[in-house]
């Protein structure tokens, strides 16, 4: 059936890092219809163009597109909130011993769908996962989300060094494990592949060659790995490859670095790669809690987007310490705040919405409301807790509206989560 939905309806018609608040508009309702948004408008003229549209009404309610999460790990789920390590000693510690578990399906598929859980109820409607090196880690999220409708992109994690027996495979294995997942699940419905190799330091050069090998064959495909995130972490890379001239050039000397490239963290770049990465349209994601939370320093956001990258949001669980991108964008303002720089709440929204859409060449399905898209969509109260609704109540504008949402709000502030064109979560 046909559905018309009333609310304060957020969207966006440009980039409010460039453009402001202009960029932005608020309608009062929109109307679905199997799955796709297929208007957007006034309450009145859409009810009388849709009479035989069933009517929600959200009242003050912000309606905004689904929030989209741009790199996360899902089999790390169970150790988030880990207490501080650096990262190698974090991976070490904990992300390594709970990985390897994942080699059996059902705890695969158990994790699978307490992630989707705790995801959908804070409003994430998409997102892009690393698995583990075992197929069946890929099997779990990707059949996890198509039983939801979720639109998801993931891919199995390769390393064939400096990882414990049992999370290791090799050059040729990966290629091939990669390759049938990726026949298996990439474009099937809203199911997309991602080549993975985890990090340089964990793959041999002749991995890493296969996998550019797999990307050069399938380019429809995003290629994910992790990039500059910590200065140890560097150092151990120049130690591993001598020879190469940066971090990024460990990946672009084996067919790693292009368009649709997706490099989390990015915090350490050197001009070199902040020259190769705008060349090639490659996307940076910002992973504003892990950063923090693992001590690895503060990402250059307006700077890197003034030079005119592609930037996307993500929470980066089990390193990240929250599934919220809610909380992932109170912590981007507090980093920017840190680089004295602070963000727009107009900006920030972007960033967990068309932002990361864009950075997963998505933005033309997801992200946003206008006619056409998909029906991805959360439905905020923007007055969920006594303290953020008497701070709501002093607003002037939407933004000071929605700011304390962003800074205090958690799970109780997401009344709806629709996904592909049905309610997924409701409270």
């Amino acid at each position: 059936m046909m559905k018309l939905l009333k609310g304060r309806v957020l969207s966006y018609v440009g980039d409010p890092f460039f453009e402001g608040v202009a960029a932005t508009r608020l309608e009062e309702a929109l109307v679905i219809h199997e799955g796709k948004i297929v208007a957007v408008g006034c309450s009145d003229d859409l009810s009388a163009r849709y009479p035989a549209a069933e009517s929600l009404d959200y009242g003050q309610a912000l309606i905004s597109a689904g929030f989209v999460d741009a790199h996360v790990h899902y089999p790390q789920t169970a150790i988030i909130a880990s207490w501080g390590k650096r990262l190698i000693d974090w991976l070490n510690s904990y992300t390594f011993p709970e990985e390897m578990r994942f080699s059996n399906l059902s705890y695969a598929e158990t994790v699978a769908e307490r992630y989707l859980d705790l995801t959908i109820s804070n409003g994430t409607t998409s997102f892009c996962s690393y698995c583990t090196i075992h197929p069946e880690s890929v099997d779990a999220i990707f059949s996890a989300a198509r039983n939801r409708g979720a639109r998801i992109w993931a891919g199995k994690t390769c390393m064939d060094r400096n990882a414990p027996e049992g999370l290791r495979d090799s050059a040729q294995s990966a290629y091939e494990q990669s390759g049938r997942l990726l026949e298996k699940w990439h474009g099937k419905g809203r199911t997309s592949y991602v080549i993975t190799p985890r990090f340089s330091p964990t793959s041999t050069e002749e991995q890493l060659e296969a996998l550019g090998q797999l990307w050069a064959a399938n380019p429809s495909c995003l290629m994910q790995t992790h990039l500059s995130e910590q200065t140890d972490e560097i150092e151990w890379v120049k130690s591993l490859f001598p020879t190469a001239r940066d971090y990024l050039d460990t990946y672009e000397r084996h067919g790693l670095l292009g368009t649709g490239g997706l490099y989390g963290h990015a915090i350490w770049l050197t001009e070199r790669e902040k020259d190769r990465l705008k060349e090639v349209d490659a996307s940076l994601i910002h992973c504003p809690t892990s950063n923090t939370f693992i001590g690895s320093g503060l990402f250059a956001m307006q700077a890197l987007k003034s030079a005119g990258h592609r930037i996307g949001l993500a929470t980066d669980t089990g390193g990240g310490s929250s599934f919220s991108m809610l909380r992932t964008m109170a912590a981007a303002y507090e980093v920017g705040q840190l680089s004295h720089s602070a963000l727009h709440p107009s900006e920030l929204w972007w960033l967990a919405t068309v932002g990361s859409a864009k950075a997963l060449r998505a933005d033309h399905l997801i992200g946003n409301i206008a006619p056409g898209m998909e029906a991805d969509l959360v439905v905020v109260d923007l007055a969920s807790t006594p303290a953020i609704a008497q701070a709501t109540a002093r607003a002037e504008d939407i933004w000071q509206a929605i700011f304390p949402t962003i800074m205090m709000a958690d799970d109780r502030a997401i009344r709806q989560v629709w996904i592909n064109g049905k309610i997924a979560h409701s409270q």
